[in-house]
């Protein structure tokens, strides 16, 4: 926990309204009865869901373009260490997340213990981990365009793995893609992500790959921003360069689909582009025509960004698995009995937003006492 230090009020507005959104599509009252913009693309095409992953790596990349001066002053070590313990203690926060509470109920309704055999062990935050890990070791040794280069490589790497590797009769396939058959083979199916009716984890190995680069693009933007974002031909060169990016993600999706399950380069891209426009927008209504009285409100999300995630995904989870006369699951219970009344998809909604709210009390509380938890 630390103190206050100098904030650059448009990132954590940023990062906020990120884990804003995050929660509440994460968490609506009833999956079945949600609203169209509020779930992820089934495959191939994109929803404003589609962006609150990307854009969470964006603004770590963002954060890091604040950090690396600090560390240009460090000794070589002491920085690998930085990054390689922040590295291991988010993928790890991430891994016991999906164990938690590290029991479950057997046929009988008893409690056993959770097997290790059948825990996922990747997922967001563990992408988060390794995407920052990598991301910081490129951005730390190289300039900003060695940086840019090197990530343009991974995403046509990516490219080439997936249509070389993958079933040659359907190379971007749900369990016949590349990246699929890699986890398989690594982990088992047990270990990963059964949300599509089969073993397929959406933040598998090799699709973090490009991940990186939106990590690194968050880095480059940055730098940007803190360089010429004050400047009215500042914002211009960065929302043309979104507007472009957005262009390229769009050709190149027609030999290369926009796909979040797969996060294939062109998803990259069109993320990129659009978390440009967004910060570019943010960055205009604060700093050039001086509005700042929404801001606060996305600010407490922003700024113990990784707590409060962690705080939303646990009390899910926990609401999910105690249940009312071991018929329902708590979580079921108050959705039935409160939220319903305001029909199937407004009331899912509405749960999603005071689920979201109750986690933003969390975050004022924490604010107005200076707490700040960083790992």
């Amino acid at each position: 926990m630390t103190a206050t230090a100098p904030r650059f009020t448009a990132l954590d507005v940023f990062r906020g309204m990120t884990i804003c959104f995050m929660i509440i599509v994460n968490t609506p009252g009833n999956g079945a009865t949600t609203f169209s913009p509020l779930l992820h693309a089934k495959w191939h095409g994109f929803t404003p869901t589609d962006l609150v992953f990307p854009s969470f790596l964006f603004a770590v990349g963002n954060a890091m373009s604040f950090v690396m001066p600090r560390w240009q002053k460090l000794s070589q070590n002491k920085v690998l260490w930085k990054i390689l313990k922040r590295t291991c203690i988010i993928f790890l926060l991430g891994y016991l997340m999906y164990w938690f509470p590290f029991v479950k109920r057997d046929i009988a309704g008893n409690f056993i213990f959770s097997p290790f055999a059948e825990t996922r062990v990747f997922g967001v935050l563990q992408r988060i981990a390794l995407c920052y890990g990598i991301a910081s070791l490129i951005v730390y040794y190289c300039k900003p365009k060695p940086a840019v280069v090197i990530s343009v490589l991974f995403l046509l790497g990516y490219w080439i793995l997936l249509y070389t590797l993958g079933d040659a009769n359907d190379p971007l396939g749900l369990q016949n893609n590349a990246g699929s058959i890699l986890d398989r083979w690594l982990l088992g199916e047990k270990h990963l992500y059964h949300g599509e009716g089969v073993a397929f984890d959406p933040e598998g190995l090799l699709s973090t790959i490009p991940g990186v680069a939106n990590v690194v693009a968050g880095y480059v933007v940055g730098k940007y921003i803190q360089q010429k974002g004050n400047t009215y031909e500042g914002l211009t060169v960065l929302l043309l360069s979104g507007a472009v990016l957005v262009f390229i993600a769009y050709c190149w999706g027609l030999s290369f689909p926009i796909n979040k399950k797969l996060w294939t380069s062109s998803f990259v891209l069109h993320t990129v582009g659009l978390d440009c426009i967004i910060i570019a927008a943010i960055i205009y209504i604060i700093n050039f025509k001086h509005k700042t009285g929404w801001t606060y409100f996305f600010e407490v999300f922003g700024r113990n960004p990784l707590f409060i995630y962690l705080l939303s995904e646990l009390a899910a989870i926990l609401l999910n698995f105690f249940s009312v006369n071991n018929n329902i699951s708590f979580y079921q219970w108050v959705y039935n009995n409160i939220f319903l009344h305001a029909g199937a998809y407004l009331g899912s909604f509405l749960f999603a937003i005071f689920f979201m709210l109750f986690c933003w009390l969390v975050g004022y509380f924490l604010d107005k006492r200076k707490i700040y938890i960083r790992v």
